[in-house]
């Protein structure tokens, strides 16, 4: 296992991030931001002034101090575009690399847009599309099919560049649709094309989005941001002063006067580009970084990205003793044999993947009740191709793997995002995990296969083994309780 660190300067912060490496995977171990207004101080002064430079040659000395101990063997260290305003950035990035040994590259926009777009599709599952980031100082449009950027338009305008207009944001909107580039490579968009918006900016929005119309759950990373949700959002904002935006919750206090020309630039793109609905996504520069210089050359993201984020997870939580991928392989087979008692769709497979295969993620937090604290873990563990009610189906299913840890109370908190089929099905499919973490009792692939008959109210598991399945039969007939609890049958293994 090594370790990566990738340190970021752009406009309001100076960033460091180290991951560690792992078999192609990436797990995000270290996270620093430093705040500085280097953007401002650009469009004022095209100068960073001495204190500045003092004050970042500080900081990055002790993130060199934190790189070397965490035994990092890799740095990648980049600042965007906006520091070639400052008439001295060569002496102040040779000061840099004298004092510290960090090579700063500057990312020009197309590669920024690169970088972009391999976060972008490893964060959404989107085989084609377009994606929108609105940036401090250039915003993008990109149209990609899988592998390829098919086109792209680059804008010179961002949260920043805008601040200092004058008038009301509806006069900065009508301002800002007249500089949208829409070129030819956007006129035949198909059904099957999913919009995405990156960028800090669209992180808020969606953040106050989710505030307005009292979205329960606090992820950002594939919300749906519809042009209604949008036009309320806006309006909100349209009436706020900037001490009432600082207070609210999830928006970055150093960033809250951009929020308003973050809003007229989203609204702006939604009426000239015809948007009725943008996925929103957590994708950074960093996360980018990371793939274009790292982990492209050693996997393929591309094609299952909830795969991807599951062994990535398995990864660096696993131990010798660990059999998620047995459970997971247990489970597709329980839920195929028993197609006829649980009655669901095939729309229940993810979650029951994930719930499967992360099925002790809790025990981070207790080993021995590791059921009832799987619900955060798999909710909150960035998976990527997955959906929100997909998120939360599969956290419950963890959770019913002990019936008595279910609470109806906390499934209510959730009840725009579910549906009455989904109580049904968590609690069918929470068996069929326990029922595969029984039958891998001695944690080695006794039981290759199951058969199942059905005889009136009786339900008989016959099992295909290699080797001796005593001890999972005894495991999984202790099942057999909650079996009977929810499919109304009993349960005979043999």
């Amino acid at each position: 296992m090594e370790k990566i660190a990738i340190i970021e300067l752009n406009e309001k912060a100076l960033k460091l991030s180290i991951y560690k490496i792992s078999n192609g995977k990436g797990m995000l171990s270290l996270c620093k931001n430093h705040s500085v207004m280097l953007g401002e101080e650009l469009d004022r002064d095209e100068l960073i002034n001495p204190n500045t430079k003092n004050s970042l040659l500080e900081i990055l000395k002790v993130y060199r101090k934190l790189i070397e101990s965490y035994n990092v063997s890799k740095i990648i260290s980049t600042t965007t575009n906006v520091v070639l305003k400052a008439r001295n950035y060569r002496g102040f990035l040779d000061e840099i690399y004298n004092n510290t040994g960090l090579n700063f590259v500057i990312l020009s926009d197309e590669d920024y847009i690169k970088n972009l777009f391999n976060a972008v599709v490893n964060s959404i599952d989107s085989a084609k599309g377009i994606f929108i980031y609105v940036g401090a100082y250039s915003s993008y449009i990109v149209k990609y099919n899988r592998r390829a950027i098919l086109g792209s338009s680059i804008m010179k305008f961002g949260t920043y560049s805008l601040a200092s207009f004058e008038g009301n944001l509806d006069a900065l909107v009508s301002s800002i649709k007249k500089d949208i580039k829409v070129d030819g490579f956007l006129q035949d968009i198909d059904e099957d094309s999913k919009i995405v918006g990156i960028g800090d900016a669209f992180v808020s929005a969606g953040r106050i989005a989710k505030k307005i119309q009292r979205y329960s759950l606090d992820v950002d990373n594939n919300f749906q941001l519809t042009k209604e949700n949008m036009e309320k959002s806006y309006q909100f904002i349209k009436g706020l002063d900037l001490d009432k935006i600082k207070k609210i919750k999830g928006i970055d206090y150093d960033d809250a006067d951009r929020v308003t020309t973050g809003f007229a630039i989203i609204k702006a793109l939604y009426e000239t580009l015809g948007l009725k609905e943008v996925t929103i996504s957590s994708a950074n520069l960093r996360a980018g970084l990371l793939q274009v210089n790292i982990l492209n050359a050693s996997q393929e993201k591309f094609n299952d990205l909830l795969t991807n984020s599951l062994e990535s997870y398995y990864e660096f939580n696993n131990d010798e003793f660990s059999i998620n991928q047995s459970v997971y392989n247990m489970a597709t087979i329980l839920f195929k044999q028993l197609k006829v008692m649980h009655k669901l769709s095939r729309f229940y497979v993810k979650p029951l993947r994930i719930a499967s295969f992360m099925y002790d993620s809790g025990k981070c937090i207790n080993s021995e009740n590791y059921s009832k604290y799987g619900f955060d873990k798999i909710v909150y563990s960035d998976l990527a191709g997955v959906t929100h009610r997909e998120l939360l189906i599969a956290g419950f299913i963890c959770v019913c793997q002990n019936l008595d840890d279910f609470s109806l109370n906390d499934w209510i908190k959730y009840k725009d995002i579910l549906t009455e089929e989904d109580l049904d099905a968590v609690r069918k499919l929470g068996i069929i995990v326990k029922l595969a973490v029984a039958l891998n009792a001695s944690r080695k692939p006794v039981i290759q296969d199951i058969v199942c008959d059905i005889l009136g109210d009786s339900i008989i598991m016959k099992t295909v083994i290699d080797g001796d399945a005593t001890y999972e039969i005894i495991e999984g007939m202790k099942v057999a309780q909650d079996y009977k609890k929810v499919y109304k049958k009993s349960l005979q293994i043999i």
